[in-house]
């Protein structure tokens, strides 16, 4: 029996909509890292009962992406340098995972491989544009999950790359060279396409260790793998 291309729609509920909503506009930096939100204002801009914006929020909250106050409100998360060093451990590990499973899937013909190097491609295209660099990079975390076609791994990798885009303006202003960072994706891709487990497990590691490294400064970077070694 031939697979048909018709799939049933995924219909989404109002407060998943409106969640989706909010969460882009952190993403996007239209509600910046301590920002309050208030509720009448977000249900007169969305168009929107304050019950399924409500549930929204709460959703948000449960992801850790809003904090509620005690008798001031709800905010935007502002993260410390202990949060972002936690984010990108728990992306190492789901993205280890993805990257995993792709090498068992795909290790044949290395289709993933060779699409996650043009993604690089791209990256060294926008090296001269520190926002658009950001964007490949995320790009490329996001279609390693997605290619490993797992959806719960992507479901929580959505979290993380929502609290990711909230440090990048940090890390567009470090001194981050650009080829160190783009080189870090090369050889995760690589690894992917030649199938080599144990290289990919020191990429990831490596490229991750570097992206803290300088999203909380050297003598953070330094305390953090001092307590590493202990």
């Amino acid at each position: 029996m031939t697979a048909s291309s018709i799939e049933p729609l995924k219909q989404e509920s109002t407060p998943a909509i409106i969640a989706r909503q909010i969460r882009m506009a952190i993403e996007n930096g239209e509600f910046g890292p301590g920002a309050q939100l208030a509720e009448a204002d977000l249900a007169g801009r969305l168009g929107v009962s304050r019950g399924p914006l409500r549930e929204a929020m709460q959703r948000l909250t449960q992801e850790g992406l809003l904090v509620s106050i005690r008798n001031r409100g709800l905010f935007v998360a502002q993260f410390t340098q202990a949060d972002i060093t936690d984010i990108y451990r728990a992306r190492t590990a789901v993205e280890r995972g993805a990257a995993l499973k792709i090498i068992e899937v795909d290790h044949t013909n290395g289709q993933v491989g060779k699409e996650l190097l043009g993604i690089v491609a791209e990256m060294e295209a926008h090296g001269t544009d520190p926002a658009a660099l950001s964007r490949s990079d995320i790009s490329f975390h996001e279609a390693m999950v997605r290619l490993a076609d797992s959806p719960r791994l992507s479901r929580i990798h959505g979290t993380l790359v929502t609290e990711t885009r909230m440090c990048l303006s940090a890390l567009e202003k470090s001194e981050y060279p650009v080829a160190e960072r783009i080189a870090g994706h090369r050889r995760i891709a690589q690894a992917i396409l030649d199938a080599d487990v144990p290289e990919l497990h020191r990429a990831l590691a490596d490229h991750m260790d570097s992206a803290v490294d300088h999203l909380v400064g050297p003598a953070a970077a330094k305390g953090r793998r001092d307590d590493a070694a202990s």
